[in-house]
């Protein structure tokens, strides 16, 4: 029995944890259970736990799509397939970034083989000898607006089939159109067309409509900077934005300066569209600065990096060279060059197309290795010559050519040159030392004018506003050409390159 009753003790003895345990978790759940701690925080748990898991992924796929975006718009912006090289904005926000990052690969740069010392380069004591053309002068009057009251001057003049034909046939003596036709607009103050009187040696750039605002040129040796002017072709839009932007200082004589730039102002812009415009001071320096004998001109948007006195002695005086532009990095076919440029949206497409079916019409052949040129397309944002009869010759007829077709001189360049039988020439270099002449800056704003997106020429007959139709520029597309167009089929154009 003692041993039955020490059993019963040990037994109980072993029990009593087991009771004390369940008694204090029974009672730890009773106290759950009793508040809403015990129902609510399972849930919340699993609520803050999902919803952290929810901004995690969420923000992990917004940064993917983001990316995506990126590396497609760097993807397009280097395609050569049409539709998605169409897709790039190289003046974007986007582009700037991607770029920045390193995503989109830079412009091929080669180093320039310029003197070692601008303070020793010898400038030529004379003028490259005249051999084609002695004399040349300017049509002033715009002679159909003399006769029709009704027609204004037109800045380019109203120049006929047969007049533009007798232009490209080089004489001793001649005498064509060349812009600045009285009362057609494009005029200077005269404060500014006494500076320019001094100018011997020029660096000239324009913005217009307020596409950009001044960059200041760097590298430049104190030699050229007593030498050069450096001369700023501005419209009074973009001179009243860039004062609001950048301080504009005003000299003695009411000039108005930007670091180095000195401003001349075109009053009256003789053209509808801003780059038609923007070809004034960029082909016809020689009319702007008639006292300049040697210019470089460099696009509004681009920082000179080379002293133009490098430039001078590498381009024209090293090889007696008088014209001096840079072949296209893409592009050596002026057809394949329209392809691109409607493809790009750069002007009306049945515009260029008829532009192209004019010079086809006349015999202008698809470039070939046969060729005397390296190419019929330039890069035209730099420009570098010397203001001989020809070369001035050559700068008029280029220009004439914008006034009366497409404002694309890169189509009109290598047409000239053709036209001319060989007496212009010129060195062409290399792209990769082109690139290397500047540093390139986006635009202030996107350029986009309603005439770039037309595609049918029946959009120009419903067009009842009269917007998409030029009325100063251009009319040579919309004159009857004395030939069968019709009959005229344009070269097959391979696409072998980016659009842009």
């Amino acid at each position: 029995m003692d041993s039955n009753f020490l059993r019963s003790i040990s037994l109980r003895a072993n029990r009593r944890p087991e009771r004390n345990h369940l008694q204090s978790r029974d009672g730890k759940e009773g106290f759950l259970a009793s508040g809403k701690l015990y129902q609510d925080s399972p849930m919340k748990i699993i609520w803050k736990r999902g919803f952290i898991r929810l901004v995690l992924v969420a923000g992990i796929i917004w940064g993917l799509l983001i990316l995506t975006a990126l590396l497609f718009h760097a993807w397009s912006c280097q395609s050569s397939i049409a539709f998605f090289s169409a897709l790039c904005n190289r003046s974007s926000v986007i582009y700037g970034a991607i770029q920045t990052l390193g995503l989109v690969t830079p412009p091929h740069r080669c180093s320039i083989p310029v003197a070692d010392d601008p303070n020793k380069i010898v400038i030529p004591k004379r003028r490259s000898p005249e051999k084609y053309v002695q004399s040349l002068s300017y049509v002033m009057e715009d002679v159909t607006a003399t006769n029709e009251s009704q027609s204004p001057p037109l800045f380019g003049g109203h120049v006929t089939w047969q007049q533009r034909d007798e232009s490209f046939k080089v004489k001793p003596n001649m005498k064509v159109h060349c812009g600045f036709i009285r009362n057609g607009g494009a005029e200077m103050a005269q404060r500014d067309v006494k500076y320019v009187k001094k100018c011997r040696f020029v660096v000239a750039s324009g913005i217009f409509d307020g596409y950009d605002t001044p960059h200041q040129p760097s590298n430049i040796s104190a030699r050229s900077q007593k030498l050069f002017c450096f001369l700023m072709v501005v419209d009074e839009v973009s001179l009243e934005f860039i004062k609001k932007n950048v301080t504009v200082r005003e000299d003695n004589e009411g000039g108005e300066w930007v670091g180095i730039w000195r401003f001349i102002l075109l009053k009256h812009p003789p053209y509808d569209e801003p780059r038609r415009n923007g070809k004034v001071p960029k082909i016809l320096t020689h009319r702007l600065f008639p006292q300049a004998q040697y210019s470089i001109w460099i696009d509004g948007k681009m920082e000179l990096i080379v002293d133009p006195l490098l430039l001078l002695e590498r381009y024209l005086w090293r090889e007696k060279n008088t014209f001096a532009i840079a072949q296209h990095k893409h592009h050596r076919n002026v057809y394949e060059e329209a392809d691109a440029n409607k493809r790009r949206k750069r002007y009306a497409r049945p515009l260029i197309d008829l532009h192209m079916k004019i010079y086809r019409y006349e015999g202008m052949e698809p470039w070939n290795p046969q060729k005397s040129t390296p190419s019929d397309i330039p890069e035209g944002a730099v420009i570098i010559r010397e203001h001989t009869a020809l070369s001035n010759l050559f700068s008029c007829l280029w220009f004439n050519e914008v006034h009366l077709f497409t404002p694309r001189d890169q189509l009109s360049f290598g047409y000239v040159v053709y036209r001319l039988g060989g007496l212009f020439k010129f060195f062409m270099f290399p792209n990769c030392e082109y690139n290397s002449i500047f540093i390139l800056h986006n635009h202030t704003r996107e350029h986009s004018s309603k005439v770039e997106w037309v595609k049918y020429l029946d959009e120009f007959k419903k067009d009842k506003t009269g917007v998409l139709k030029e009325s100063r520029g251009g009319l040579g597309l919309w004159t009857p050409y004395p030939g069968d167009l019709d009959s005229v089929v344009l070269p097959p154009v391979k696409r072998t390159s980016k659009a842009g």
